[in-house]
């Protein structure tokens, strides 16, 4: 999402005005000493207020004191990564990690344009029709696309497409000539992240949404950043456990590592995204 979307100053106590044009002005030609035509700036003002989120994650001490195989080293920079996830996850869906409701107003699948991918012929274009149907839909709402987020899933399927003749549809080209070549689809930039659909990792505790991509104007996507990502570091503190224990590090040799920083979302007009929806699976055999 933050590779996409327009980032604005963000205050850490108190909302933050972020105007969003919903178009240009219209400019016309004008006689000598003629009346100048008015234009109108469409300019609306969202708000934003940052929102804390964090991962707290206990480390033995042995772990992080010899490091072995430079897993202490790649906690710290897996930890960055999961406060990206929940934030691309509550911006886009709207929700927590649990489920819950998220923390900012505005998310991306609120948009009324929806494609759902499989729904076009393989004589009719197949999944390459579907993503440009779904592009037309935003055009039409009077913005121009910038680019995409998908989720990874979403890859394997467009490589696995092929026109009638058994041809792939999509081909990585070195040139950048092609329809996925250098982070781009269909000539716009894409940016992947498993926050997308919402299955995180193996333990993740949110299932597949079935959400695949995200496209649209994202100049109409604001966030803003109030505390950069800080890492931390303990061996004095206490954690409540997911059932309710209470641990000490101090007793326990460990070592807690806490991530968190600030951020907020607004969007300006959600029908300036559409968003692509993974086929329903098969109904079970009776």
């Amino acid at each position: 999402m933050m590779q996409l979307a327009r980032r604005v100053p963000l205050s850490l106590t108190a909302e933050t005005a972020i105007p969003v044009s919903g178009d240009v002005p219209l400019a016309d030609w004008v006689d000598e000493a003629g009346t100048k035509p008015l234009g109108s700036s469409n300019v609306s003002v969202r708000t934003m207020r940052g929102k804390k989120v964090a991962v707290l994650v206990p480390v033995s001490s042995e772990v992080a004191m010899t490091n072995p195989a430079g897993l202490y080293a790649q906690l710290q920079r897996d930890l960055p990564t999961a406060l990206g996830r929940a934030f691309d996850y509550a911006a886009i869906h709207g929700k927590t990690m649990t489920g819950g409701k998220g923390p900012f107003d505005d998310y991306l699948t609120a948009t009324p344009n929806t494609m759902t991918l499989g729904t076009t012929a393989q004589s009719k274009g197949g999944l390459y029709a579907d993503i440009v149907t779904g592009l037309k839909s935003v055009a039409q709402a009077g913005y121009d696309v910038t680019g995409f987020v998908a989720d990874p899933l979403l890859k394997p399927d467009m490589l696995l497409s092929t026109d009638t003749t058994g041809r792939p549809i999509f081909v990585p080209d070195p040139a950048g000539q092609g329809t996925v070549s250098r982070g781009s689809l269909v000539g716009y930039p894409i940016a992947y992240n498993r926050g997308v659909g919402g299955k995180l990792n193996r333990q993740s505790t949110t299932a597949d949404t079935g959400l695949r991509a995200v496209a649209g104007d994202w100049g109409q996507a604001v966030y803003g950043v109030g505390m950069d990502i800080t890492v931390k570091a303990t061996d004095v503190g206490t954690y409540v456990d997911a059932d309710g224990h209470i641990h000490s590090a101090f007793q326990e040799n460990l070592i807690l590592l806490l991530a968190e920083a600030h951020y907020g979302f607004a969007v300006g007009d959600r029908n300036a995204f559409v968003t692509y929806t993974a086929p329903a699976p098969p109904a079970p055999k009776s």
